[in-house]
């Protein structure tokens, strides 16, 4: 059985590859993680796995071929959505583009629509899930819980154990967090009650690092959530298997989300056809043995429309690469970043106080010196507080040679306009598929087209013969 809890990368390529490089995909954009290419789910369903998704799915839903089950998995259920109320299931993305966010496979769930925790649900209906199935039938189950993602919500017990904490922000996450804590050691306990602990694989992992202004704290790394300093980019993750060779270790070894998917495809014996490019490895000995990661690179992004860096330029990039570009790349023990990196302070936790974090407690840098390229040994300097990109720059033009191979291969970013159609309002008052409604709309016009000139064709021809227009009855008017 292989379970992964949290947010799972279900795709096998770095965004640049997907045309998802910029941002997020958005509720009213007609947007979706590529059609084209086999998700996890799908290769595991090759090999006779059940699949099941229960949580978040934010990879897109304009049209029903983005939804979940059409995308490898055999039910669903949870939320389209990257955030919503905890207990109402309702997102507002703009003022009145608002909607119910809780589907049950293709359909929305409103009989859950009864004010239950997102957390405390999604974990139950894991539990129904793990009851219902043949322990000795293979199973993937992919758990990507609402928390510890704004907005901060938790029930009320969970703060028992926090009082003392003065700001209400973290007060507040820390609650949120015990729940899911209290949320995974349930799974397991749902695991080992019917029969597929033993023969088990559960990973946990994250996407992003915490959002300071929200509760999160990255400290002693720096910068936060969206961006590209180590705080927004390393994040938590376990795997735990009575599988595992080495148990109780940590691995500090290159590991990047994209490896799961090769990973967890040869574990379960699958195939990955030799034309399928992958930007994966197959990490599963590193993990399990220790052994050296195959990784040695690890292009974190490469946003070409992100705002662009006042002082960038080709020059500054010796040019090789034109440095007001956002965008940043691990080589062995170096990182490089280029452009506008995000908010970069330093948050310690002193800085937290009763309305939130407090920037004149913040290690703050200024981005307007000039800069538009940083260097740094993270594996020394996991900090990120000694660029030595003046002291090394043959280093900073081998990455950036890196960049530009990297950049060869990338595709169009897809960041679509607004579609207003995408309204809940339109759609029963649920966030849900509109596209392919539109579609079966614009079909009539192109039978109208067609009639059209059909009939302006007869008018010639009768024109031509004498007849009098006006008298061509026998054509249906669209």
């Amino acid at each position: 059985m292989l379970l992964c809890t949290s947010r799972l990368h279900l795709e096998r390529r770095y965004q640049i590859h997907t045309g998802l490089q910029h941002s997020i995909i958005r509720p009213t954009q007609p947007n979706c993680l590529p059609l084209d290419n086999a998700t996890l789910p799908q290769k595991l369903k090759e090999v006779g796995y059940s699949t099941h998704m229960v949580g978040k799915w934010h990879l897109g839903f304009y049209r029903k071929e983005c939804m979940p089950t059409k995308r490898g998995f055999d039910t669903f259920f949870g939320s389209l959505l990257g955030s919503g109320d905890y207990y109402t299931h309702y997102k507002c993305d703009s003022p009145g583009m608002c909607g119910y966010d809780l589907y049950e496979n293709d359909d929305a769930a409103w009989d859950y629509d009864n004010g239950v925790y997102s957390t405390q649900m999604y974990t139950q209906r894991v539990q129904q899930i793990l009851a219902s199935h043949d322990p000795r039938k293979p199973i993937f189950l992919y758990i990507a819980y609402q928390a510890v993602h704004s907005p901060l919500q938790a029930p009320g017990r969970y703060f028992e154990h926090y009082r003392s904490i003065i700001n209400i922000n973290r007060r507040r996450y820390a609650a949120m967090l015990s729940c899911l804590d209290e949320a995974i050691n349930n799974v397991t306990l749902a695991l080992k009650t019917y029969g597929f602990y033993n023969n088990s694989i559960i990973i946990y992992s994250s996407d992003n690092g915490g959002q300071p202004t929200a509760g999160g704290s990255n400290w002693p790394l720096r910068g936060s959530k969206g961006t590209y300093w180590e705080g927004g980019i390393r994040a938590v993750g376990f795997v735990h298997s009575p599988l595992l060779k080495n148990k109780g270790t940590v691995c500090k070894e290159l590991v990047h989300i994209t490896d799961w998917y090769p990973t967890l495809i040869s574990l379960a014996e699958g195939q990955i056809d030799e034309d399928i490019q992958l930007d994966g490895y197959d990490v599963w000995e590193t993990i399990s043995e220790g052994l050296r990661s195959p990784r040695v690179d690890i292009l974190h992004n490469i946003d070409p429309i992100y705002t662009k860096a006042k002082n960038g330029s080709l020059a500054a990039g010796y040019g090789i690469w034109n440095t007001a570009i956002q965008s940043a790349i691990r080589v062995q023990h170096w990182k490089l970043l280029t452009g506008n990196p995000g908010y970069s302070d330093w948050v310690p936790p002193q800085s937290f106080s009763n309305l939130g974090p407090n920037r004149w407690h913040n290690e703050r840098i200024t981005l307007s010196t000039g800069k538009s390229v940083w260097l740094f040994n993270i594996t020394a300097d996991p900090y990120e507080r000694v660029d030595l990109s003046n002291r090394y720059p043959g280093v900073v033009k081998q990455l950036l040679r890196r960049l530009s191979q990297f950049n060869k291969t990338a595709v169009p970013v897809r960041y679509p306009p607004k579609d207003p159609r995408s309204n809940p309002r339109l759609n029963g008052g649920v966030w849900g598929p509109w596209y392919k409604e539109e579609n079966k709309k614009q079909k009539p016009s192109k039978n109208k087209a067609k009639k059209k000139q059909k009939k302006n064709k007869t008018k010639k021809k009768q024109q031509k013969a004498g007849a009098f227009p006006k008298c061509h009855s026998g054509v249906t008017r669209g």
